[in-house]
């Protein structure tokens, strides 16, 4: 039985259609939907186009009520019934109490060597450091931001000359790789870690 498989965007969706297009053959999951914050994100288009649902809970209208925003997610990935939640761009902090809720089948990709640099400007803030490596990981959601067990990372080196944009580009290609190989152990039930 195929793992039904939620993914929640922000924007373009690059990573999300990545996870879909892995999704294939003899893969141990299926996308079940993608569901933004936003109805302008780009990458809603894109999940159509590959055949899979898709849905919009926007949080603007419910201004400061996080838990009114986030009962209304709860309600529509229920509707379809996830065996794992895939975060891929999604631009919200989660509280504990939805966390606590999906807790054990969420997965997110962030754009730093965790625990370097949780949170925004990951590449901004590694090359003022002065770091010789940036890359990603892909970690299990926890109430803590960032701060769920890692269960791959992937790595690329600082280049004389990088900005964040170019770091970015080059660490993209990467989070291309590194999240479907992690989605794919991660539906199988293997937790272990891997580094590329």
């Amino acid at each position: 039985m195929s793992k039904r498989t939620a993914i929640l965007i922000s924007g373009g969706g690059s990573n999300m259609v990545t996870l879909v297009q892995s999704m294939v053959g003899d893969h141990p999951a299926r996308p079940c939907l993608v569901l933004a914050n936003d109805p302008g994100a780009g990458g809603l288009d894109k999940a159509a186009a590959l055949g899979v649902p898709t849905a919009v809970v926007d949080h603007r209208p419910f201004g400061r009520d996080r838990a009114g925003f986030e009962g209304e997610l709860s309600r529509v990935l229920a509707a379809h019934a996830p065996d794992i939640i895939c975060l891929a761009g999604f631009m919200r902090v989660l509280t504990p109490d939805f966390v606590t809720r999906w807790q054990g089948r969420m997965l997110n990709i962030h754009p730093s060597l965790l625990p370097k640099y949780p949170g925004l400007h990951t590449h901004a803030r590694a090359l003022g450091a002065g770091d010789a490596e940036a890359g990603c990981s892909v970690h299990e959601v926890t109430a803590e931001l960032d701060g769920g067990p890692i269960l791959g990372q992937a790595r690329v080196p600082v280049l004389p000359g990088d900005t964040p944009d170019s770091l970015s580009a080059r660490v993209l290609m990467q989070e291309h790789r590194l999240y479907p190989m992690v989605l794919r152990r991660f539906a199988d039930g293997d937790r272990s870690r891997i580094d590329i």
